[in-house]
């Protein structure tokens, strides 16, 4: 028999109905490009006049669209390598530190999330221009490392709250190495954590527009400033073929990350 009361179950229904609508406010728009990038039309409009793949054709054949969506895939591979190195070493530097300074460094490393990405952006392009690499992968892939990072540290940390470190403790004591260590015992517990966090940072890379737009040089333009630039020259339903792609990968990329988060649950409610 059900413990919860009549009130308390209406009031969880009607909370679950609300977060669905809201859900759909949000979604459903997102979810009306998809259809417009099979309309045989040459304009974004409703009802279609027919289906047709001509659009996909039309982007798979021309070489800027093909070359900003690989120029996406290198910046965006780049960058999850590169912020989740780095996001999850500082990530086990915070856990492992207690001090007053390691929270100021870990504010000062999270603030990209709290700034407005164009006040980034203009900051790093003046400072990658100091240093006389601007417009170039390096300073894109940088850039994208800059925002990423604090979602690798962020989640990484969150995974370590649940980590026993008589773990690593009991590996030392039986002659393991800090590194042996690390990746036989520490980074098999965490692996759910680091991959998320590498996900959320291929994901973000691979969507960022404003920063490709000041960091990369005309050549490199990635898919989302690709995408910018025909809304601005020429609104055809390729770009509706393109937005697909993103909302595509977008959504694997959110599987794949709950899919990780179930398994790192299931995980914790296994070990003793």
């Amino acid at each position: 028999m059900s413990t919860t009361s009549l009130p308390q179950r209406a009031g969880s229904a009607f909370l679950n109905t609300i977060l669905l609508g809201m859900l759909g406010f949000l979604l459903l728009p997102i979810l009306f490009v998809i259809p417009l990038s099979l309309s045989a039309g040459e304009f974004f409009i409703y009802p279609m006049p027919g289906l047709s793949l001509r659009w996909y054709e039309a982007f798979f054949s021309d070489r800027a669209w093909i070359s900003s969506l690989w120029s996406s895939i290198v910046v965006a591979t780049s960058t999850m390598v590169l912020a989740t190195v780095l996001g999850t070493l500082a990530a086990i530097g915070f856990w492992q530190s207690r001090s007053r300074l390691g929270m100021v460094i870990l504010v000062v490393l999270v603030s990209p999330l709290i700034i407005p990405v164009v006040v980034v952006a203009i900051a790093l392009f003046f400072f990658y221009a100091r240093l006389g690499f601007a417009n170039s992968m390096w300073s894109l892939v940088m850039g994208h490392t800059a925002i990423a990072l604090p979602l690798v540290v962020l989640t990484v940390a969150a995974t370590l709250q649940t980590y026993n470190p008589n773990l690593t403790r009991a590996a030392a004591s039986l002659g393991a190495s800090p590194v042996r260590a690390f990746f036989d015992v520490m980074l098999p517990l965490i692996a759910p954590g680091v991959a998320t966090g590498a996900l959320l940072a291929f994901a973000m890379s691979f969507d960022e527009c404003v920063l490709s737009l000041f960091l990369g040089s005309p050549e490199q333009r990635t898919l989302p400033r690709q995408l910018f630039s025909g809304l601005r020259e020429s609104i055809t339903p390729v770009v509706a073929v393109a937005a697909t792609l993103i909302i595509v990968l977008a959504s694997a990329l959110l599987l794949a990350s709950l899919l990780l988060k179930a398994r790192a649950e299931r995980l914790r409610g296994e070990s003793p």
